[in-house]
Parts: C-alpha cells; structure tokens; sequence
C-alpha cells in the first residue's frame, strides 16, 4: 500500500462509511484533512459554513435526514465552543453525529497552548454532558477504529453525538499498510417475547390508551410498521414534540403533536389515559408538560416505555413495562401482535382525531397578517416531501399546530426542528436538507431567530443551494416578551430588538427577497419563491400583539396584571 498521511487516511475512512458531505469551517489545526477532502473531491463534500454554529447545525440536520451521523469539522478553542450547540441539540434530539476537532500538536499539549482546551471536560460525556463520547485519537494507525467506533457509538442505543479530538500533528505524520474499516450499521435490539406478551395483556385491559410516538432512530420501515400496529389495535397516535413526522397527521388515528403549545384537549387526553405506550421517545420536559401530563418518577396512567437504551429506561419514568428495543424492531414486533375483533375504545380514538381536527381551526386575532391562512397557503402549495425547518421562537407555533406532514411513512423526513429549544437552527437545517437531498426546504423564522445564524445564506449561494425562508417581524424576542408580560408585566426589558432591513440583507447574501404587509399577498410571493433557481426570503411584517396562535399580548399583560390585584 502507497504511504500516506494520517489526515488523507482519516478522509478515507469517512468514504468507507459513505459520507458523501462535510460540514464545517476550515482551521490550520486540520489542514491535513482539508488536503484529503481536496484529493478526494469528486467522492466527498467539505460545505464551507460561516460560523461554527451553523456548520455544527448542518451537521445535525444532516444526522436527523439520514439517520447516519452527520459530519462537522472545527478547528480547536473557538471552533469547539462555537459547535458546541450542534453538539448539545445532537444529544437532547437524540441525533447520531460525529463532530471532529483540530487540536493543538502534542508537544504543545497541556501547556495551555493557544486555543488549547480539554474537550473530555467540556463535551462530557453523560447526560449531564454533551457528547456520548469524547476521545482523542494520538496514534494515526488507530483511526479506523477511533472512526468505526464513533459512527457504531453515534448510531446504537439512543443516537447522540460523538466528540473525536485530532492533534495537528497526529494528521500529518505517515501512516502504512493501514486498511479502513467497512461500513458501520446501527445494532438492531429486539423486544423481549415476554414484554411483548405482557404489552398485550395491558392492551387487552385498557379502556383508554394512548401512543406517544418520537425519538431517534426511526425509518420510513418503522414508520410503516408502527401505523401498521395502530390500525390493527385502532390506537390514537400522538407524535412527541418536533417530532410531527413520525405518525401521518392526515390518518384517521392521529391525535396531534404532544409538546409545546399542545391542544388542551389533548392534555387532557393525556391525563385521562389509563395506558400510555412511549414508542420511542425519551419523554422530556416538553413532551410531558413540564413532567405535568406524565408525573415523574411514577405517573398516574399505566405506562409502556419503549426505547433504544437501557440507560434511558426507568431514568425519568419508572415505567409499569419497560422494553429495551431499537425502532425498528420494536415496531416490526408490534405490528404482529394479534388484536382481537373487538376493541372498547372505539369512540376515544375517533373523538381524539376529532379533537386534532378541531384544533385546527383557528381563533380569532388582529392584524392584517393571518397566519393559519399562510400556513393553509403553504399546505396547498408545497411538495408532500418538502422539509420543514425551524428554530426556536413563538413563531414555530404556527407550523406546529396548523401544518400537517405526511412524514416518514410517506418515505420522507419532513421536520427538522431542535427539541433542545436551540435559536438559530432552521435556516442552517434548511440550507443542509437541500443540499443533501435537492427537495425543497422552507424554513420559518422569527427576526431574532434568524439572526442568530442568517450568514449561512452566504454558504447557500456559495454551494449551490437554496431554500424558501418565512421570516416573521415582529420587532422582538417574541417568547421572552411573552413571558416577560406574564411574570412582570409592563416591564419591558432586553426583549425588543431594532432589525436590519431583511429584504436588503438577504439580497446582499444573493437570496431574492420581498417583504408582504398583508395576507393576499403571500400566495403570490410564495409562488414566486417555487419557481426561482435561487433561495427566498419572504419577510411577513407580523402584529406584535399576535404572539400565540390562541392570544394576544396585551390578553396575557391584563391577565397577569389582574392576578396582581387579587
């Protein structure tokens, strides 16, 4: 075998496990690497990003399409902390990722060189960290290990990021006879027969049951196989929060989204359930209501806990039966369980799709902009496989309560959106689906939100993608302010925000741009934005009284200045 240096093996290694994109900003810690990407360029991608932050958001979009782990390169100090938000959405999403960092040379090491930093301290790992594993790779002969064991670790149990730390000088020193390792696939768990026949018997006493579907780990293979399983059992299915496409928001069964801003009525669905089945989802703070919906350690409903780690199992929940299963065998398993002719709930599963419908129909608010008439525009217009992208912000309501994916079970992945809350994921998110797949992204925005990460339509334009970004105006931090007016109200402080002209902005960028005042004229613009070779910001000048899909501002201020009174 031909000698070669241990940055262009490292390359090798990441073609082996079929990355096609890299996601990353370049640093003369890893130059090595970046000459491999160079030699091997027409194989594999570097995107150069602007901000490590976005490149580390790629990265995780990249992971949540694919279900391999998505691919993010740093450089030492800045560029690790910077990541560091991918990083921690990596963990919370349960997102497989590998993120690798250039460090400082080893005979520098632990002097506090420039930019030098101990990433086992800073990425964790544990649940109290950020990273399922950190490791510094010193022997370049050992980097097909170091790399296999990171995609194997990213991928198995409940996914998460793996932190992998490279010396400068480790990448540059010759490496011979050194043979990549194959193509790492994720470890199939399969659910105990017993579990299985007990998940039965608790199924044949319910009167009131319940799906809660999410998490890591699904594919169009498991999607199918879990609506499978409901029809058989005429289960209402909810989805755990941002994770809309898992179930098909136009089946019959489905219950809508249980997270952030939830239907009422579902919440007390939810309460009023005698057995929840968790397929899936590790059960967070958003997805229980503050731990409200599903009371911890020990909730009021029977509950079934499935998941992918035995680490998270009985964590939170002390589950009544808890299954150790990957999603894929878990719901290959539960489609063949044997439902009998009969089932008692009939009337609870169609009265809570009845209930989903119903919320679908808005309240009444002010302004000249209405948001569930542009989200109805969006449903009509775009493709069934476009990927919906969005941070964190008052803003994503809309999309989280009006619009309807047809998911995974279609053969897609429609949502990309941070369960860790992260500002500033969708515009890097819908920027990486369309470069990694070419269906149509569309992205929606808040002011703030989109400037915590809106130069990475330079990186767009630089590599030939684009997206459709909604960008809502309203001149604030919209959920702050909203909370803000519900604990002090009138005492406005470090919520307002003074904008650039965004139109201006993302025309500077190369994006078209236009900014609507009124709802008649987002149809056109929309319209527009579909037939452009380029990207679209689209800017909806929204009424700061709009804060909520059910209220306004000044509604929550009054209230909460009332409760003052008493």
């Amino acid at each position: 075998m031909t000698q070669k240096i241990a940055g262009h093996l490292l390359v090798e290694c990441l073609l082996a496990q079929g990355v096609t994109h890299a996601f990353g900003v370049p640093g003369e810690s890893y130059l090595a690497v970046l000459d491999g990407f160079h030699l091997h360029r027409d194989q594999i991608r570097f995107v150069i990003c602007r901000q490590e932050g976005g490149a580390a958001f790629m990265a995780e979009a990249q992971g949540k399409l694919t279900g391999r782990p998505g691919v993010c390169f740093v450089t030492r100090g800045p560029g690790a902390t910077n990541a560091s938000i991918g990083v921690h959405t990596a963990f919370q999403d349960s997102t497989p990722m590998v993120l690798f960092v250039g460090d400082v040379a080893s005979d520098t090491r632990d002097r506090e060189a420039f930019q030098e930093m101990d990433y086992t301290h800073f990425f964790g790992p544990s649940t109290k960290g950020m990273a399922k594993r950190v490791e510094r790779i010193d022997d370049p002969e050992r980097l097909p290990e170091y790399v296999a064991r990171a995609f194997a670790t990213a991928m198995n149990g409940r996914p998460g990021p793996v932190v992998l730390v490279l010396p400068e000088d480790m990448l540059t020193q010759a490496v011979d006879h050194v043979q990549v390792l194959p193509r790492v696939e994720p470890v199939q768990a399969w659910s105990d027969p017993g579990a299985l026949r007990t998940l039965r018997d608790m199924l044949l006493h319910a009167q009131k049951p319940l799906v809660i579907c999410g998490g890591g780990g699904w594919t169009v293979q498991a999607a199918q196989a879990l609506q499978r399983f409901a029809e058989n059992w005429q289960l209402p299915v909810g989805n755990a929060f941002r994770f809309q496409d898992t179930f098909d928001n136009h089946h019959p069964l489905y219950a809508g989204d249980v997270g952030i801003g939830i239907n009422p009525a579902l919440a007390a669905r939810v309460r009023d359930s005698d057995l929840i089945l968790a397929i899936g989802p590790r059960l967070g703070e958003m997805t229980t209501g503050g731990y409200t919906l599903l009371k911890a350690p020990k909730t009021q409903q029977k509950l079934v806990h499935i998941h992918g780690s035995a680490e998270e199992l009985n964590r939170v929940y002390q589950a009544d039966l808890a299954i150790l299963s990957t999603m894929n065998a878990a719901a290959r398993s539960l489609e063949v369980l044997t439902a009998p002719p009969d089932l008692p709930w009939a009337d609870w599963t169609r009265s809570a799709n009845a209930d989903y419908l119903a919320n679908l129909q808005p309240q009444a608010l002010p302004g000249d902009i209405d948001m569930p008439a542009i989200v109805a525009t969006l449903k009509k217009h775009l493709p069934e496989d476009a990927v919906l992208t969005n941070g964190a912000g008052n803003f994503a309501s809309w999309i989280h309560r009006f619009f309807q994916h047809h998911g995974l079970v279609k053969g897609h992945k429609t949502q990309l959106a941070p369960t860790v809350g992260a500002m500033g994921y969708g515009v890097p998110a819908g920027i990486a689906a369309n470069l990694l797949t070419g269906r149509l992204a569309f992205t929606i925005a808040g002011d703030g939100d989109f400037l915590m990460n809106g130069q990475e339509l330079a990186t767009a334009v630089q590599h030939g993608g684009k997206s459709i970004i909604l960008l809502l105006n309203n001149g604030m931090y919209g959920t702050i302010r909203m909370h803000q007016e519900r604990e002090y109200p009138t005492h406005v402080t470090g919520s307002q925000l003074s904008n650039p002209d965004f139109v201006m902005l993302a025309q500077a960028y190369g994006y078209a741009a236009t900014r609507i005042h009124k709802t008649a004229q987002f149809e056109q613009a929309l319209l527009d934005a579909l037939q452009r070779p380029q990207g679209t910001l689209i800017e909806v000048m929204l009424d700061p009284e709009v804060i909520t899909t059910r209220g306004t501002l000044s509604a929550i201020t009054e209230s909460a200045l009332a409760k003052r009174k008493t």
